[in-house]
């Protein structure tokens, strides 16, 4: 059986199983009571947990987890060049809290080499292991790709309640703390009047994917939510040069 292990547990979040839980839990109970139906689609930050984890955790707690049994995860891809949309060829990815099975789609090439140090797909699946319990994933890695090529992707895998969408993607980069906040503020207000034209590399590491859930969820009338709009020199870090992280609900 091919396995994709973790590549940044000890780094990125702890590689204890029992830490992780406890410390992906913290930040569970710890964010605010969401009130409102269950998201199907959801844009989450993929720093180390000490300073994406309670943002991340925000969106999540808005998740009832009731019915849905598959994801489909969409993140950029920071180590490797490649065109299009890539699969991974496991079975079965894991992280120090157990495996998760892979339901590999059809017709999308596999590549392996882009999966296999990629951490902006592997931080959300802790958090998804926590909350939903038992499910299968489809994880994709992003490269160079049209909003339309995506959009396109989504649709044939968006399937029904069962599926959640996933689209992991940080915002501003090494900025000041002011200067950070304005530029996420103003990337928050594209996201969530559905304007990928308002997002750049600069404001959204995760663009590709992002602009393709915003095409589809604009066709099919979808409406956004800012859950959750911090940085890392409000959680963990220093404010002269933070990383900003942003939480964003989709709603059918």
């Amino acid at each position: 059986m091919a396995v994709r292990d973790p590549a940044v547990a000890g780094m990125f979040y702890p590689a204890d199983p029992e830490e992780l839980r406890r410390m992906v839990e913290g930040f569970l109970a710890e964010a605010k009571p969401h009130k409102g139906p269950s998201p199907k689609a959801i844009i989450a930050p993929h720093a180390g947990y000490i300073y994406s984890g309670p943002i991340a955790a925000s969106v999540y707690a808005s998740i009832n987890p009731e019915g849905i049994t598959r994801v489909v995860l969409l993140g950029p891809s920071h180590r490797a060049l490649l065109r299009g949309l890539a699969a991974s060829s496991a079975e079965v990815w894991r992280t120090p809290l157990g495996e998760v099975s892979v339901d590999a789609p059809e017709g999308i090439p596999t590549n392996d080499a882009a999966h296999e140090l990629e951490h902006s797909l592997e931080v959300q699946v802790p958090f998804l292991q926590v909350v939903l319990g038992d499910f299968t994933l489809t994880p994709l890695v992003a490269g160079d790709a049209s909003a339309e090529e995506v959009a396109d992707m989504l649709e044939r895998l968006w399937g029904g309640p069962e599926t959640l969408i996933v689209i992991s993607s940080d915002l501003s980069h090494y900025m000041s703390y002011r200067a950070g906040r304005a530029m996420d503020t103003a990337a928050s207000k594209a996201i969530v009047e559905l304007n990928p034209r308002g997002l750049d590399f600069d404001n959204a590491c995760g663009l590709v994917p992002i602009a393709g859930l915003l095409h589809l969820a604009k066709q099919k009338g979808m409406c956004a939510e800012l859950i959750d709009l911090r940085s890392s020199g409000d959680t963990a870090g220093p404010k002269d040069q933070v990383v900003g992280y942003g939480a964003y609900a989709f709603y059918e």
